[in-house]
């Protein structure tokens, strides 16, 4: 018979080790989360990918809950969603935690994203486990847009109107596409439909995609606060049960930060204009996204100005399309810098040029965030273009030639180096391995 773990230890249990010996899942998982190496450095800064994961499967037992008593009927979706809210057993909750669950799952992955940037894990070898990232990023922004539809309260319908109506600024086609998305002339009922067939699809490509950026990162294993690759077995841990612990740990304090805002705060992160049903006759005075898509929109707005050729009048890009461009943009230029980084140190610990050009980008992301929350007006308009220029030159511009002018400090030449050396020691010379420390 098989044995049920890679060591040759049987699993004690007989049915687990009767379904191992025939689909060796149980052994998978033990190999891939149990005897995993790991870096034995990794921050908590490493936990908010594991958070991620929790928050998507919240997201889609809650979701499958009220899909039961929701109606996709411009007519019933307003009064479905009150009903879940005042009729069903524990709907309150099941909407209130899914609500907040969105900006949850956008709060834990900008950090995922934020700590791949600050410590270089989007570089050699790891390319491909960046880009579908990148992919899951646009998935779930497209998802929770269809979901911040499905209420159809007054910030619903016209959110749905301005956002789609973007794409009319596409030459040639763009009406077309809008009247695709649509299913007609204008935000009505095949639009709630197709929105809600999506967003009910969409989490499940999410989970597929997610598979792969897992498997992806067993294959070319984590990336560490330092970015070096580990040398051997002293540079590593088993993840279990140092970093499912360390795992738990992070998750219980999500979860409780998670639950003040429900129990407390469910409607914090919303906008009280969605309490009042859509009215296609009655435009809100200041239409806002979700905070989440906030820097974005802002960049959108910021393009306030048509692009053509000096002194002949000739309009290349007008300022809409210039916006639309600017905005996806944004999210495409994150494809491509795992080659637009040109320097061969990972982590920002050891850049200090860089180090600082991504907190101003952090800074400008903030800015960004604010800017769009108000009306695009005097002096934030200029705020939000010098934000807006700033995250294109970080990524566009400083990336490559920081990894060119740059000078990097000194790399310690194994994770576990600091930690053997004897203590009071000076920097090892050249060529020189880091000396166990005995035990007394």
């Amino acid at each position: 018979m098989a044995h049920g773990s890679s060591g040759g230890t049987p699993f004690k249990n007989p049915v687990v080790r009767w379904v191992d010996s025939r689909l060796p899942i149980f052994s998978m998982m033990v190999k891939e989360y149990g005897q995993f190496p790991a870096p034995r450095n990794f921050n908590y800064f490493w936990n908010f990918g594991a958070l991620a994961m929790i928050v998507l499967m919240v997201m889609i037992v809650t979701g499958l809950f009220l899909s039961m008593h929701y109606t996709a009927h411009v007519d019933y979706a307003f009064n479905s969603v009150e009903r879940i809210m005042r009729d069903v057993n524990f709907g309150w909750l099941m909407r209130y935690i899914h609500a907040n669950g969105a900006s949850m799952f956008f709060v834990v992955v900008f950090i995922h994203i934020f700590r791949g940037l600050y410590y270089g894990s989007y570089k050699k070898p790891r390319e491909l486990l960046w880009i579908f990232g990148v992919i899951i990023l646009l998935l779930m922004m497209a998802t929770a847009f269809m979901g911040y539809v499905l209420p159809w309260g007054q910030m619903s319908f016209w959110g749905a109107t301005v956002i789609t109506n973007l794409f009319s600024a596409i030459p040639l086609v763009g009406d077309e596409i809008v009247t695709w998305l649509w299913g007609g002339f204008s935000v009505d009922n095949p639009t709630l439909n197709r929105f809600f067939s999506l967003h009910f699809l969409l989490p499940f490509v999410i989970v597929g995609v997610v598979f792969l950026h897992v498997a992806a990162l067993h294959i070319t294993g984590s990336n560490n606060p330092k970015g070096i690759e580990p040398k051997g077995p002293q540079d590593t841990l088993p993840f279990h049960p140092y970093y499912t612990i360390k795992d738990m740990f992070g998750s219980g304090v999500f979860m409780i930060i998670f639950a003040m805002f429900v129990f407390f705060a469910p409607n914090y992160l919303g906008h009280a204009d969605n309490y009042i049903p859509a009215n296609p006759l009655v435009t809100p005075a200041h239409i806002v996204p979700e905070w989440y898509f906030l820097p974005f929109y802002a960049m959108l707005r910021a393009i306030t100005f048509n692009i053509g050729i000096p002194f002949t009048g000739v309009t290349i890009i007008e300022a809409k399309l210039g916006g639309v461009i600017t905005m996806f943009g944004s999210i495409i230029v994150l494809f491509f810098i795992s080659w637009l980084d040109t320097s061969p140190v990972r982590s920002a610990r050891y850049r200090p040029i860089y180090k600082w050009c991504m907190w101003l980008l952090v800074l400008a992301v903030v800015v960004l965030g604010y800017c769009g929350s108000q009306p695009a007006e005097g002096l934030l308009v200029v705020v939000a273009q010098i934000c807006t220029f700033y995250y294109f030159l970080h990524f566009l511009v400083l990336m490559p030639l920081l990894g060119k002018l740059e000078r990097p400090l000194p790399l310690p030449r194994s994770i576990s180096e600091p930690v053997l050396r004897e203590p009071g020691a000076g920097p090892l010379p050249a060529g020189a391995t880091a000396k166990p420390m005995e035990k007394s």
